[in-house]
């Protein structure tokens, strides 16, 4: 398995509470287990590497003809949050089946945790800037879906719009920061961008 194998187990994760919800709920929620538990345990795998300083990148070409790749990588930080976002979801999952109504359609909100949880860890794991914001926006919609699950309280109605509008304006800002950055040190890499700290502070544009 690879960094990249871990995030499209995740993305088929997301369809398989909708497909196994009319199996019952003791199914449905082993299976949704299935995808954030064989990534939680690949990524736990990759801990003692990442502890003694080792850091765990992979690239595939994106956009060649602009340069740009589709880049992860795992270090210390990364392996931190990553582990949190899949073992917390794991237990969210297990409560929610005993929590929800057997009326509501957990199979749907399932869909919308794991569709979170997996821009969650994107973006802990990117190491392309560009990549990074995409995440973020996923995580505003699945939020946004999220939030808004109990559509028929009107309080969930405000606070998802209230989200989206948060969330949505600070994905702008994040953007143009994150270009900025990108045009004073000449690349999307956030591996670069690290490196280069002493070039953005001298940069005329680094008060902005």
């Amino acid at each position: 398995m690879s960094l990249f194998g871990v995030t499209v187990i995740m993305l088929v994760g997301v369809i398989v509470p909708v497909l196994t919800e009319r199996f019952g709920r003791v199914t449905n929620t082993v299976f949704t287990m299935l995808a954030p538990a064989i990534a939680l345990a690949y990524i736990a795998s990759l801990a003692p590497a990442v502890l003694s300083g080792e850091i765990i990148s992979e690239s595939l070409e994106w956009i060649p003809a602009v340069g740009l790749t589709l880049s992860l990588r795992l270090d210390g930080l990364a392996l931190m949050f990553s582990l949190l976002i899949l073992g917390i979801g794991l237990l969210i999952i297990f409560y929610a089946r005993y929590y929800m109504s057997e009326k509501e359609p957990i199979g749907r909100f399932y869909a919308y945790l794991l569709l979170f949880m997996t821009a969650m860890l994107s973006i802990v794991i990117a190491n392309n800037v560009l990549q990074l914001w995409m995440a973020w926006e996923v995580t505003s919609i699945s939020s946004f879906l999220l939030i808004s699950f109990w559509s028929s309280k009107s309080e969930s109605r405000k606070g998802a719009r209230m989200a989206l509008t948060v969330t949505g304006a600070g994905g702008l800002a994040l953007l143009a920061g994150l270009l900025l950055i990108s045009q004073i040190v000449g690349s999307y890499n956030l591996e670069v961008i690290l490196a280069s700290g002493d070039l953005i502070r001298e940069h005329a544009m680094y008060p902005v």
